[in-house]
C-alpha cells in the first residue's frame, strides 16, 4: 500500500489539511504514469479524471450515452460527446451513399453526423458517365476509366430545429421535428 498526499487548495501553506489517497501496489504504476502525463501534478490528473467520470456518469443517469463519431476525410479522427440518437436516414446520391444521424446533446442542442462514402466515377473514353444498363461497358467491351475520392464525415452542431433544416434532407427533418415534441428522458413517479 502506498500513500499519496494531495496538497490542499491554495498550496501547502494554506490552513486546509492535506487529503490522503491510499493506493494499492498494483495500481501504483497507474498513478505514477498519470503524474508524468500531467507534468508532475497528480492532483491535476485525479481532478481531470473525476471531472470526466462525473460528466459521463451524470449524463448516463440522465439517459444520455457517450457517442463517438469519426470526422474528416478517409479514416479521419474521432470526436466524442454525450447525446441520444433521435433519428437517422441513409440515401444514395449518384455514386455516393450518405448517412445522416441526428442526436440531442446534453445541452439541448442538435448534433448532426453526416458520413459520405467514396465518390466513384466511371466514364467512357469520350468522358460520358457509364451506367449499369450499358451492357457493353459493363462487360468491358469499351474503353473506360474509373476513379474515386475518399469518403468523408462531418459533425455539425446547431442550437435550434430551424438551423437543422438546412443540414439534413426534408424527410429526416420531419422525423426529428416530430421526435422533438417528446422529452429526451421522462422521469416517471411510479
Amino acid at each position: 500500500m502506498y500513500t499519496y498526499s494531495l496538497p490542499p487548495k491554495g498550496g501547502y501553506d494554506a490552513d486546509v489539511p492535506n487529503k490522503t489517497i491510499y493506493v494499492s501496489d498494483d495500481d501504483l504504476p497507474l498513478y505514477q504514469r498519470a503524474q508524468e502525463l500531467t507534468g508532475g501534478s497528480l492532483s491535476a490528473a485525479i481532478s481531470a479524471a473525476l471531472r470526466r467520470y462525473l460528466e459521463i456518469e451524470e449524463g448516463r443517469q440522465s439517459g444520455f450515452e457517450e457517442i463517438t463519431v469519426r470526422v474528416g476525410p478517409g479514416k479521419g479522427r474521432k470526436q466524442r460527446f454525450a447525446g441520444v440518437l433521435i433519428a437517422e436516414l441513409g440515401h444514395q446520391v449518384k455514386g455516393r451513399v450518405e448517412e445522416f444521424k441526428v442526436y440531442r446533446t446534453r445541452k439541448g442542442r442538435y448534433a448532426v453526423h453526416i458520413e459520405r462514402s467514396e465518390d466513384w466515377s466511371w466514364k467512357t473514353a469520350e468522358g460520358k458517365d457509364i451506367s449499369w444498363t450499358d451492357w457493353r461497358a459493363v462487360l468491358g467491351m469499351t474503353q473506360q476509366s474509373w476513379g474515386s475520392t475518399a469518403g468523408e464525415a462531418v459533425l455539425e452542431v446547431v442550437d435550434t430545429l430551424d438551423e437543422l433544416r438546412d443540414l439534413v434532407p426534408d424527410q429526416l427533418y420531419d422525423m426529428v421535428a416530430k421526435a422533438a415534441e417528446y422529452p429526451a428522458v421522462e422521469d416517471l413517479d411510479i
